[in-house]
């Protein structure tokens, strides 16, 4: 389901640390073994963050995804480039 909303650029809600979040996945990765996705949270719990930041999720950690119907423009904030992606990413978000 992640690689379907990194590619169509569209949103996703699960369950991370007991709290519902919508998330803006912008790229999959293996870190440690671990697969994980670095996101913008657009929402917690209904709310909406303090600051747009790009958030790390260990994808053991995400319940109940669902993509949903809303789509995301990827952000500036990210960038693919970043070292800690080197060798290890698995699905990027389209940024054309």
């Amino acid at each position: 389901m992640l690689l379907q909303a990194i590619a169509l650029r569209q949103c996703i809600t699960a369950t991370y640390n007991r709290m519902v979040c919508t998330l803006a996945p912008h790229i999959l990765y293996t870190k440690h073994d671990d697969v994980f996705v670095d996101a913008i949270t657009l929402e917690r719990d209904g709310q909406p963050p303090k600051e747009i930041k790009l958030g790390t999720f260990k994808l053991a950690g995400l319940k109940d995804i669902e993509v949903i119907d809303r789509p995301f423009v990827p952000d500036a904030i990210f960038n693919p480039g970043d070292i800690k992606y080197d060798r290890v990413t698995l699905f990027v978000v389209d940024r054309t």
